[in-house]
């Protein structure tokens, strides 16, 4: 008698893996927070970090209008703390045009400003003369931004470029050592003032405008200080 076929058993049913998610759930049951919120958090902080930094730099730089670091004039070559009277120094003038911001005129073409500013200068109640031929060098055949043609006191402002040009460039140009407290080698109780006016703080840094009278006093004061000046025809 013929054995009987067993029929196999069917195969057995094999569950497939299952992916592990390894994320942590969020602490206290709640819903992870979407991305945009951690990038936003990195930008409030980025721009935290970078409104400290610029200002720690303008606290050092002081800020307001010479963003760039300040130059020294009183340091570059030619200048002096020297007693009047003062004369134009030409020796170093070409080396301090650069630091000075200042460029050379082939003539009056192309002028898009062009005004003048009265300069009067007292020691101990005395008018000092201020030279002809500041800014204008004649052996070298140029002249500069910043000039004066005569001996009056009348500052010339002929540029090509518009931009401010104060009075502590003009007198780093001419070679006399001027701040706060000292006009060359005179120290003695500096004061100064504009269209009449007293004013305060450090008179190089005046930007010069059209028409001021400006007047630096050190010592006894003259009689009356100067409030305005005639200017010429044209000036």
């Amino acid at each position: 008698m013929a054995k009987k076929v067993r029929t196999p058993p069917p195969p057995r049913r094999v569950q497939a893996p299952q992916r592990r998610d390894n994320r942590k759930a969020p602490r206290g049951g709640g819903r992870a927070r979407p991305p945009w919120i951690y990038a936003a958090g990195g930008a409030l902080v980025a721009l935290i970090i970078a409104g400290a930094i610029v200002g720690v730099l303008v606290a050092r730089g002081g800020g307001g209008s010479k963003t760039k670091a300040a130059v020294d004039y009183n340091s570059l070559p030619g200048v002096t703390k020297s007693k009047a009277p003062w004369k134009q120094e030409y020796k170093y003038l070409a080396d301090r045009l650069l630091p000075l911001g200042l460029t050379t005129l082939g003539g009056h073409q192309g002028l898009v400003e062009h005004f003048h500013a009265h300069l009067d200068i007292f020691l101990n109640g005395k008018k000092v003369t201020i030279p002809a031929l500041v800014g204008i060098n004649v052996a070298g055949n140029y002249l500069t931004e910043l000039h004066t043609h005569d001996a009056r006191g009348v500052i010339h402002i002929e540029a090509q470029k518009a931009r401010p040009f104060t009075l502590g460039q003009f007198f780093a140009e001419w070679g006399v050592f001027l701040d706060s407290k000292c006009i060359g080698a005179y120290c003695n109780g500096l004061h100064w003032y504009l269209n009449g006016q007293k004013q305060s703080g450090n008179p190089a840094g005046l930007t010069l405008k059209s028409h001021q009278e400006i007047a630096i006093v050190v010592g006894k004061p003259p009689a009356k200080i100067p409030s305005k000046y005639a200017f010429e025809p044209g000036e």
